[in-house]
Formats: C-alpha cells, structure tokens, sequence
C-alpha cells in the first residue's frame, strides 16, 4: 500500500539530505583537526621515528665500538705493563666566597 503524501516525501527528502549533510561535515572536520594537530606538532619540531630509529642505531653502535677499543687499550696497557689512571669525575669550578657588605677589597 503506496500512499501519495507530500509532507511524508517532504521529510524523507530533509532526512536524506541532513544524514547526507551530517556526514560532510564529519568529513570536514576530520581533515581541519588533522592537519590542526599536524601543524601543532610540526611546530613542537618532534622527531621522525625513522630518524630516531637511525640515531638510536647509531649511539649503540659508537657504544659497542667504545666497549671494543676499551678492551683493546687494556689489553695493550697489561702487555706494556702499565696501570690504567682512574677515571676523572667532572668536578664543578669553584666559586669565589662572597665578603661581606662593607669589607669589598680588604682582605
């Protein structure tokens, strides 16, 4: 049973047309916030993980080679008889004491 009512075929039509609608505008706004955040972390300067990747890389490499020459310079230092010098700790410089008010220049 098909009945002929223009108000029902009119709010089928506004229905179409809004679902239609609602779905640009989702679509729209997916893109504006994408490339929000795109800007937004272009302008942070984040690292690429393909360049992350490859500097990771390279600090286990110069890690291993560091182990590797370690070892060899104690191996020549036991053949030539010398004793290896302990590592040096990084000591802050000294700061000068301050005088008090007044005694500036007298000592």
């Amino acid at each position: 049973m098909q009945t002929d009512n223009r108000v029902l075929d009119g709010m089928t039509r506004f229905f179409t047309n809004a679902a239609g609608a609602a779905q640009a505008f989702k679509s729209e706004m997916e893109v504006m916030i994408k490339a929000r955040v795109e800007r937004l972390i272009a302008d942070l300067d984040f690292v690429p993980r393909e360049e992350f990747d490859m500097v990771k890389a390279m600090a286990a490499n110069a890690r291993l080679e560091n182990e590797r020459l370690s070892a060899r310079l104690a191996e020549f230092e036991a053949r030539l008889g010398v004793m290896p010098k302990p590592a040096r700790t990084a000591t802050p410089p000294r700061r000068p004491k301050k005088l008090a008010k007044g005694t500036r220049g007298k000592l």
